[in-house]
């Protein structure tokens, strides 16, 4: 509507009003990444498991990276093969959360996920660009549904999966 294209624009004029900080630099928002991502969406939405990129773990092709995460809660080669073929990572994730898990996956789910994240960036040269683009940024995973291991929620959490990208895309660079 043209009220919500006033107010947006109202609002990038506002923002764009404001007087430089001393952290700001010379360089435009384009070419300078930012210090800090916090949150996985929009041009960043690459960064999520959502994301729809190929992924080979234990041997079985996943459409993202969180189906072979969830896939991997099992030792089920069948039940992994049944996630494998789910469309969507969102139904993915919630046929994950109905497995039996596997006895070591306290433990193992760490090394799983950094293993599902990195072949998703080795696998897809455009993906390992667009991760190498984000400069020293911090990765995070901000998110509104309350998970506090992988991300961050209300201003608290661990933060593995962005500590694993940033260690991702720091092996990136040495290749």
């Amino acid at each position: 509507s043209m009220t919500a294209i006033m107010s947006m624009m109202f609002a990038l004029a506002t923002s764009c009003a404001q007087p430089m900080t001393s952290s700001a630099t010379t360089h435009s928002a384009s070419t300078q990444p930012a210090a800090k991502i916090t949150e996985f969406q929009n041009e960043y939405r690459f960064l999520s498991n959502f994301w729809p990129a190929e992924v080979v773990h234990e041997g079985i092709t996943y459409p993202s990276a969180e189906h072979a995460y969830q896939a991997a809660k099992t030792m089920d080669m069948a039940e992994r093969k049944r996630i494998a073929a789910i469309a969507d990572p969102g139904d993915a994730k919630r046929e994950g959360r109905k497995l039996k898990l596997r006895p070591d996956w306290e433990t193992a789910k760490f090394r799983v996920m950094e293993e599902c994240v990195r072949d998703k960036f080795t696998r897809h040269a455009d993906l390992a660009r667009r991760l190498l683009d984000t400069g020293d940024a911090e990765l995070i995973e901000g998110n509104t549904w309350g998970d506090r291991v992988w991300g961050v929620y209300q201003g608290e959490g661990e933060n593995r999966l962005g500590k694993i990208l940033i260690k991702v895309r720091g092996e990136l660079r040495l290749k």
